[in-house]
């Protein structure tokens, strides 16, 4: 038996430059760090040549052809792995449209998880590579490049995406890991599919070019606000951003998530975002320290994950056998 661990991530600025209507025409680049909420996949030998899969549904089968969970599929297939396997896949959050790159997590740590499964081990850049391979060329979802390469890798980062479609990254310095203390992650109760809005948001990559730059740029404006350490400026930043990228297509907001973002500022947030592609998911909130006690008794009657940075990326955590 073989269980990976791969974090989810939240992105704070860049979101979008990583499609490729975006790269293939400039570099983009974005800025994002894991967080201690994980999807688990665990993957175990059965003793008959049977394939059984769990996670919202159950699904047996004795043909690797006849899987429906297109994920499991094709990383079974890229892997090598053909029957007598069981998988089952958990999760801390909701297991689609949370905003926090919750598929990727999981193709991802599916990888992690078969290649150990047969003793091949991969760098974490690799699993990233092999990710977005699965998800954006075979299956052919309409995303980007940085929750592959966000769960896999762990820690803040800048990750650029160049037009040759290479990825390039750096890790940032761990002093950045406070900045968690004045994050919130608020839940809308909305899930929905990200593909819709990002095939959207590809479509109109065009238009949307000045958007798309200013969003790009604004990767190298939040590094100086950490670099700065002046974190309250951090909420500003977030608001500044959110009344850009909602304008890009329609979907990204909608009536509830303004409700709840405006109930968010007047409760003592200084700014937010929503997470991922928008539509739901959660909201990111930015608090600073003396305004918490007051924003929480306000939004007491709210959904709200608790959460902290994390910095190891996807990982194996137990081997038997």
């Amino acid at each position: 038996m073989i269980i990976s661990k791969t974090p989810l991530r939240i992105s704070f600025a860049g979101g979008g430059s990583d499609l490729p209507s975006y790269y293939e025409k400039e570099p983009g680049k974005v800025l994002s760090t894991s967080i201690n909420k994980y999807v688990y996949v665990i993957i175990k030998k059965r003793f008959d040549n049977m394939i059984y899969i769990n996670y919202s549904k159950k699904e047996i089968v004795s043909n690797i052809n006849n899987i429906e969970h297109d994920l499991v599929r094709e990383s079974m297939r890229k892997t090598g792995i053909k029957n007598g396997v069981e998988i089952t896949t958990l999760s801390d959050i909701p297991s689609s449209g949370s905003g926090l790159g919750s598929s990727s997590a999981i193709t991802v740590g599916l990888l992690n998880a078969m290649y150990n499964y047969q003793n091949v081990i991969k760098s974490q850049q690799e699993l990233a590579e092999e990710a977005c391979h699965i998800e954006i060329d075979i299956c052919k979802n309409p995303i980007g490049k940085q929750d592959q390469y966000g769960c896999a890798l762990g820690g803040v980062k800048k990750i650029k995406f160049n037009t040759d479609g290479k990825v390039e990254f750096e890790k940032m310095n761990s002093n950045f890991l406070t900045l968690d203390k004045n994050l919130y992650l608020c839940y809308t109760d909305i899930t929905r599919s990200a593909n819709t809005i990002l095939s959207k948001q590809s479509k109109s990559s065009k238009k949307n070019k000045l958007k798309n730059s200013m969003l790009v740029n604004s990767v190298d404006k939040f590094q100086e606000i950490l670099l700065s350490g002046s974190f309250d400026r951090v909420g500003n930043f977030l608001d500044e951003m959110w009344k850009i990228k909602k304008e890009m297509v329609d979907g990204i907001s909608n009536d509830r998530i303004e409700k709840l973002y405006t109930k968010g500022i007047n409760a003592g947030a200084l700014g937010g975002k929503v997470l991922g592609a928008g539509g739901g998911g959660f909201i990111l909130f930015y608090v600073p320290r003396n305004n918490q006690e007051a924003f929480e008794d306000k939004m007491i009657k709210n959904t709200f994950l608790d959460f902290n940075f994390e910095t190891h990326g996807s990982k194996i955590i137990f081997v038997e056998g």
